[in-house]
């Protein structure tokens, strides 16, 4: 039965974690949050390879297992920044081609990172309005691992990739896996900066999701953006010169209050 949004979470080969064990209790996180959603009407699929050790699956949550082998270039090391980013949009893209393949007729699509966290109203928005194109997410939360604070970000949809529901016809997917080329994948699927702008061009452009949308975890191991801590990213030194951006900041800066963690992160 087509639900009204799916859910696609791709997870990288187990042999390409630095840590599987937090990258693990990351998606358990995530899964709990996608599974708190106040509507019924979605469903989620978890894109992992055969033997990797998952987390205990709520209702709703199913896995695609695929064989694909270890991303070589996981790590930026040795090539140049854009050579290693194809390389994980290309990794991350097969991932995702495999679960919208697997799950069978779909209304929107959303694509999630296995360590983020998402509201619970986006399965309602996409049950009330079946035609929309879809939506990106303009502002969202960047949250610190452990932390008790969220810094409210706008124009989020370029800052992460738990950031578009969009009607899943836009994608144009191919009838099957093999008829996918490596640059479709790259383009429409492993990388969140290309298909807004492309939709735009096509005259089907987004609308943006009229709440604070998601959460963007930050300064943890598994993490492929390298990204730091919320208050070393947003509150450098430097900012004590600059009282009035300091405060513009400040006012961005939220206490996680329990309605916030229940819409969110599912408790």
């Amino acid at each position: 039965m087509k639900k009204a949004l799916t859910f696609v979470i791709p997870v990288r080969h187990q042999a390409n974690a630095r840590d599987w064990n937090k990258l693990k209790s990351n998606l358990a996180a995530t899964v709990k949050s996608i599974a708190a959603q106040q509507s019924s009407d979605w469903k989620a699929i978890i894109v992992a390879n055969r033997g990797a050790d998952l987390p205990a699956l709520p209702n709703g949550v199913e896995v695609k297992w695929v064989d694909f082998e270890p991303n070589p270039l996981h790590e930026q090391g040795g090539v140049d920044k854009e050579t290693f980013y194809e390389a994980v949009r290309l990794d991350k893209g097969r991932r995702i081609l495999a679960g919208m393949l697997h799950a069978g007729p779909m209304q929107h699509v959303m694509v999630v990172d296995d360590d983020d966290f998402i509201s619970n109203k986006l399965a309602a928005l996409a049950a009330a309005q079946p035609q929309a194109n879809g939506w990106f997410i303009r502002e969202g939360y960047v949250w610190g691992d452990g932390s008790n604070y969220v810094y409210r970000f706008v124009d989020f949809s370029k800052l992460c990739g738990t950031c578009y529901l969009i009607r899943a016809d836009l994608y144009e997917l191919p009838a099957s896996f093999e008829e996918a080329s490596d640059e479709y994948v790259k383009r429409m699927l492993g990388s969140h900066i290309f298909i807004r702008d492309f939709l735009e061009k096509s005259g089907k452009p987004l609308a943006p999701v009229p709440f604070v949308g998601a959460v963007y975890r930050v300064g943890h191991v598994g993490s492929h953006s390298k990204s730091t801590s919320v208050f070393k990213q947003y509150f450098p030194r430097w900012l004590v010169k600059r009282p009035f951006e300091l405060l513009r900041r400040l006012r961005r800066l939220s206490f996680i209050s329990p309605s916030m963690r229940s819409e969110y992160f599912g408790e």
